[in-house]
């Protein structure tokens, strides 16, 4: 435990900032893990529906500092080729 007054302030800001990033985060994981199964279940409905919502959770985690930018564009990326794959196959 810290002596010193501006460490102990450090110690309380940084867990609720590591709370809040663990929020962000498990919030936009846990809905790329359900985009993958619905993918993988090709449910086209349900892949439609979460895609905005994914997208939103990803944008939010990289706007309060959660995740690196780049890092959100990346799983931007992947998860919209994976989506316009099943689609392309869906409509062929």
């Amino acid at each position: 435990m810290p002596n010193i007054k501006s460490a102990k302030k450090r110690v309380k800001t940084s867990e609720r900032r590591r709370e809040r990033n663990k929020y962000y985060k498990g919030r936009f994981k846990n809905l790329i893990k359900k985009m993958r199964k619905f993918i993988e279940m090709k449910d086209v409905e349900k892949v439609k529906e979460l895609l905005p919502e994914t997208i939103s959770a990803i944008d939010k985690a990289a706007q309060k500092g959660a995740i690196h930018p780049n890092q959100a564009a990346r799983r931007k990326s992947r998860i919209m080729k994976r989506v316009n794959e099943l689609l392309k196959s869906m409509g062929s």
